[in-house]
């Protein structure tokens, strides 16, 4: 009997593991009958540009199965590519894998790009004219690099004819449950969950309470950061996010200074800076394009923000090994 579903998987150099192992070991439970594990009803191959083991970002070692010149793409309806650490890093491996890419698109096999696999498409032309979603830490980065490509926001994952994209993280799990139940039926692709200590899954629109949630705030001031978030970019004034929430801005800052002893617009600065610092410590992108990706004007106020916030500048910050951690509440904040 052949399975229903028929994936190639394609972990890219340093992708994350809790994405890879989350799509795999649902796509386990639901691939035989109670949990013996064989590959029954949806099968997978690992691919690999050669047979040489494949390192995680956490320094994990993944043995390959196949390279491309053992690959019958006729047995196979999905490309499942699982991005690496680092985005730029990815979009860079655009001529190695490009030609690969174009064979499974020739084939009829659909792509999927998880995490930061997404920039490999782009990168190779293969999302123009369509939707994707990408991790809400890259969705700036993402629409600076590629402006034509239309990125959702707020979602788990996007079916878009033959490309389809996940954000990452336990996502995955979301996205193997949508392509299982697509081609297996539901009931298959749920099989499993508890075993995995899931609850349910969850609807692409899903929107993720701990990015908003947190000790002390009230609602409107986490729907302000979402909204702060979604418009990093954006030349969107404080004023006008506090119309959007229906309130005024003097209530807005009320409201900040209770919860974190900052104005609304010391706090989105605040973001906006740590975008900056994350970005100068894991791209080589210039001051100019980060600043544009975060709603900082120019290279030159950048620079004047991040040598006050951090005591040093954008240069040496990126010369930093380990740098800083990230700072999720704001220490010494620029007001």
């Amino acid at each position: 009997m052949a399975p229903d579903l028929r994936l190639l998987i394609l972990p890219l150099p340093e992708f994350a593991l809790l994405p890879f192992g989350a799509f795999l070991d649902k796509l386990r439970f639901s691939a035989d009958d109670e949990d013996y594990s064989r590959q029954r009803y949806c099968a997978w191959t690992v691919l690999g540009l050669d047979s040489a083991p494949l390192a995680a970002s956490s320094g994990a070692m993944l043995q390959v199965d196949v390279t491309p010149a053992q690959v019958d793409w006729r047995a196979h309806d999905y490309l499942v590519l699982f991005g690496g650490r680092s985005a730029a890093a990815t979009a860079a491996l655009a001529p190695r894998y490009k030609t690969l890419l174009k064979q499974a698109v020739k084939a009829g096999v659909k792509l999927v790009c998880i995490d930061n696999a997404a920039f490999l498409l782009a990168a190779c032309g293969l999302l123009d004219g369509h939707k994707v979603v990408v991790h809400w830490r890259h969705e700036a980065e993402f629409r600076a690099s590629y402006p034509k490509v239309q990125v959702l926001t707020e979602q788990l994952y996007c079916f878009d004819g033959a490309r389809i994209s996940c954000a990452g993280g336990t996502a995955a799990i979301d996205l193997a449950v949508e392509l299982i139940a697509r081609a297996c039926g539901r009931t298959r692709a749920l099989k499993g969950l508890a075993d995995m200590l899931v609850d349910e899954s969850r609807d692409s629109r899903h929107a993720l309470r701990s990015l908003d949630a947190a000790p002390g705030q009230g609602r409107q001031v986490q729907r302000a950061m979402a909204l702060m978030r979604h418009h990093l970019a954006s030349a969107l004034s404080v004023e006008q996010l506090a119309a959007e929430l229906g309130i005024s801005r003097r209530q807005l800052d009320r409201q900040f200074q209770a919860s974190h002893g900052m104005s609304a617009k010391g706090w989105w600065l605040e973001i906006r800076l740590q975008q900056a610092r994350w970005r100068l410590l894991n791209s080589s992108h210039g001051l100019a394009q980060i600043a544009d990706e975060v709603g900082l004007g120019d290279a030159s106020y950048l620079g004047k923000c991040v040598r006050k916030r951090f005591g040093c500048t954008a240069l040496a910050l990126r010369q930093q090994s380990g740098g800083l951690p990230y700072c999720g509440v704001p220490n010494n904040p620029v007001q």
